[in-house]
């Protein structure tokens, strides 16, 4: 059994654009994903509103909350631990992972050869990243690629995520776990690393960046 989740969307509570959250899960639905996380910038606590739609569609998709954490190297998913709580604002990627694997959580940088905001190939000198986001639906073919063949070298699992702005854009690139993934066992799936990255969209298109 497949289980296909947009790991990395992001709505109006990041402050840059104007899209719900509502509109975003009933997209990922639409695109038959079994699940979506809101990874906010800055802020766990502003995607409080994910319980509430946890709730409200749980017969139809599994809806997950994590963090877009804005580290002093670049951007990183957290999952797993209010980073709010953490009191790390502006801390390193060595302080983020540290804190964080600590508390149980996970780390994966995003977009990592994105330029602007990407940490570059300082993820090759940095120990205790659960996984890197392989396929990110905001960056070039060949910045993915990139990501994967650098996930490759340090032995670790690729991820997808749309980094959705709009809801038509969830489920661009989500990530692909073997087995199904719940509320309960998230982290653990995250942590296994019995999944791959998926990039839906064609590579003859015109890319965004």
């Amino acid at each position: 059994m497949k289980f296909k989740i947009d790991l990395h969307v992001h709505s109006k509570f990041s402050g840059d654009n104007d899209a719900e959250p509502e509109e975003a899960v009933i997209h990922a639905i639409q695109s038959k994903l079994d699940g979506i996380a809101f990874t906010e910038h800055y802020s766990y606590e502003i995607s409080k509103y994910a319980e509430k739609l946890r709730e409200q569609y749980k017969e139809r998709i599994r809806v997950f909350r994590g963090v877009e954490f804005s580290s002093l190297e670049g951007h990183c998913l957290v999952f797993g631990v209010n980073t709010d709580s953490l009191s790390i604002k502006n801390a390193s990627v060595e302080e983020l992972v540290q804190k964080v694997n600590e508390k149980g959580g996970v780390v994966i940088p995003s977009h990592p050869f994105r330029g602007n905001n990407s940490m570059g190939e300082r993820i090759m000198q940095v120990n205790g990243f659960c996984a890197l986001e392989g396929y990110n639906g905001y960056s070039h073919h060949s910045q993915n690629k990139k990501a994967v063949r650098a996930a490759d070298e340090l032995r670790l699992p690729y991820t997808g995520g749309s980094d959705a702005h709009a809801p038509r854009e969830v489920g661009s690139c989500y990530t692909e776990f073997d087995s199904e993934v719940t509320h309960d066992n998230f982290i653990d799936m995250l942590k296994a690393g019995n999944y791959l990255g998926v990039d839906i969209r064609k590579i003859s298109r015109i890319w965004p960046f």
